[in-house]
């Protein structure tokens, strides 16, 4: 989950200024966490409380109204009888990780991937944008095989992950979408040779650069057996004391 987090503070910058190159710093000074991980965080929370997600997304979300949030998911958060809106945005794959790390079976890990897009994201494209980046965390930690890794989604989801990120970066830009993030975030890390190398290559395809980030980071860090701790101590400096108290919580239950 930190991987994820991390992801979304280093590609925050680039949201709304993509670079198609990998060579960036780390940490701007402009770097700060957004939506993604406000969101990250309370499904950690959901799942270390054992509440509903809807019910720790709208606390912990209006806790930090100022994140980033898109128009119809804050409508959403401050509606007095909230729905879900058939959205198929990448904001239900920004917000899985925790799910990948935290549940011990395929099954069980895709379940509950459902149910955290459902409560927003409830259009099929992101229940399975989420699923597939749910999975990809949970086949990553338990398998860290990059080629089985490919051909296991491929096979689930009929995401198109034989193209390279040359063939992707002259063209990609700017993409919301689930259909149009995840396969990507997934390729930066198929691409990848570390958690950074993953996170710069997501970061270097020019779209919505936190959040492919943050899917990418999530992921790596699974694939790669965790972050590197100088990453890790900026996360934590970035994060209020509300957010990080949650994350050490859950990586003291999920983690060793």
């Amino acid at each position: 989950m930190i991987g994820a987090i991390a992801g979304d503070i280093i590609g925050s910058v680039y949201e709304h200024a993509p670079i198609k190159t990998k060579d960036f710093p780390l940490f701007h000074p402009r770097c700060r966490f957004t939506d993604d991980t406000v969101l990250t965080v309370a499904i950690a929370e959901a799942i270390l409380s054992q509440r509903p997600y809807l019910e720790s997304v709208r606390k912990i979300g209006r806790r930090h109204p100022n994140a980033g949030y898109g128009g119809m998911f804050i409508n959403w958060l401050f509606s007095p009888d909230p729905r879900p809106y058939n959205s198929w945005g990448n904001g239900a794959a920004m917000r899985v990780s925790p799910v990948g790390f935290a549940f011990a079976s395929e099954d069980e890990v895709l379940r509950q991937a459902e149910a955290t897009a459902s409560i927003t994201h409830n259009h099929p494209e992101s229940i399975k944008g989420a699923q597939a980046t749910a999975l990809a965390i949970f086949l990553a930690r338990t398998e860290r095989d990059q080629g089985r890794l490919k051909s296991r989604l491929m096979a689930s989801f009929a995401y198109d992950l034989d193209r390279n990120l040359d063939e992707i970066r002259p063209t990609y830009s700017f993409d919301v979408s689930c259909q149009g993030t995840v396969p990507e975030a997934i390729i930066a890390v198929l691409g990848s040779i570390s958690y950074e190398d993953a996170v710069r290559n997501a970061v270097s395809l020019g779209g919505d650069s936190d959040t492919l980030a943050c899917i990418a980071g999530g992921i790596a860090e699974a694939l790669y057996g965790g972050v590197p701790d100088a990453i890790t101590a900026q996360v934590q400096r970035l994060l209020t004391p509300d957010l990080w108290r949650i994350v050490e919580a859950f990586y003291r239950k999920y983690t060793t």
